[in-house]
């Protein structure tokens, strides 16, 4: 079992910051990535942010320049610093794991998500 648990959500307004961590644990081997995605009622989920175990990233268009995603592997956790929020930021953030391996002895991988965190950006 692996599980993904999230913090640092709540309620900013309009151009301030948060910072959201989520940390995998349980049957982990070895993680290719990690990263974020997020969901507004109606929509589908898109991507945020997400992390390589060997650094590459890549964002959404809709927050290149404003959120920043780094990880620590040794601790399999993953953040997403963000800044300069907008209303429209404001949805359910979902941490995501990809390509779990979970021992040595199989190759058989999967992929997680977490729970999720409710971000709100508003006056």
């Amino acid at each position: 079992q692996v599980h993904l648990v999230e913090s640092g959500g709540g309620l900013v307004q309009p151009g301030g910051s948060l910072l959201l961590s989520c940390a995998a644990s349980g049957s982990i081997f070895s993680i290719n990535g990690m990263g974020w995605y997020r969901q507004t009622p109606g929509k589908q989920r898109e991507l945020v942010a997400v992390i390589t175990t060997g650094g590459s990233t890549n964002y959404g268009e809709s927050v290149k320049g404003r959120f920043t995603i780094s990880s620590d592997n040794a601790k399999n956790t993953v953040y997403l610093h963000m800044n300069s929020l907008k209303p429209e930021d404001t949805a359910v953030y979902y941490c995501y794991a990809d390509r779990v391996r979970s021992n040595l002895y199989s190759a058989r991988t999967a992929n997680h998500w977490g729970q999720g965190t409710q971000v709100t950006v508003s006056s």
